[in-house]
């Protein structure tokens, strides 16, 4: 049966539309398909997400440096005073050794002994204006009889407290001394304090005066 122009129109509309389901039904499922092939592909390839890394609760962060604290000073080297005084201190060492010997044999006595015994034994301790001077307050009436008369026995002790004062060729030492008294009337004891001077250089030292400390010494 021969179609007219229009139902081969209508026909030819039919077939196509039908063609264009038929496709469209055949294609959706494989695009459905692929897609979600590609999803879980790109799923599987994405890292996962990290965890957060939370800093240290004390202490500074990795890879700072701890606090060392302040650094101490460099200690100051030795300072050698002696460099700024006319003596050593081996000199200074000799001089108060003579000093101590002086003044523990100032107030060393006996009731026996004689003004020039008792200056003998100070020999090379003592400048010779001194020896004069000790032996005739050693040998004062007054106080030769009173000692005589009480048996007096005298033992001494010395303490260098400071050096009140020094030049080039001497030095005046501030010394406590001891004295332990034994008598007739019993036993004292008691102290006073005097300036020393001794005079010289070096290792050779004399004691030159004694005062007391309070009077200064002139």
């Amino acid at each position: 049966m021969d179609l007219s122009p229009a139902q081969q129109k209508a026909v030819f509309v039919l077939v196509v539309v039908v063609l264009a389901a038929l496709g469209y039904w055949l294609i959706l499922p494989k695009l459905s398909h692929s897609g979600g092939n590609a999803a879980a592909a790109a799923a599987s390839t994405s890292p996962a997400p990290s965890a957060p890394t939370s800093a240290p609760a004390d202490g500074p962060a990795s890879g700072t440096p701890a606090s060392t604290g302040t650094a101490s000073p460099t200690a100051a080297g030795n300072v050698n005073i002696y460099s700024w005084l006319p003596f050593t201190q081996q000199d200074l060492a000799e001089a108060a050794s003579v000093t101590e010997k002086f003044s523990v044999d100032y107030n060393t006595f006996t009731y026996t002994e004689s003004p020039a015994a008792y200056v003998a034994k100070m020999s090379g301790l003592i400048t010779g204006q001194l020896a004069t001077t000790l032996q005739a307050s050693y040998s004062t009436a007054g106080v030769a009889a009173l000692r005589t008369s009480q048996k007096q026995v005298s033992t001494g002790t010395a303490v260098i407290n400071s050096l009140r004062g020094f030049g080039p060729t001497s030095l005046t030492f501030i010394v406590t001394t001891g004295q332990r008294l034994v008598s007739s009337h019993g036993t004292t004891n008691g102290s006073t304090q005097y300036a020393v001077t001794v005079t010289g250089s070096g290792s050779s030292w004399q004691v030159d005066d004694i005062e007391l400390a309070s009077a200064g010494n002139s």
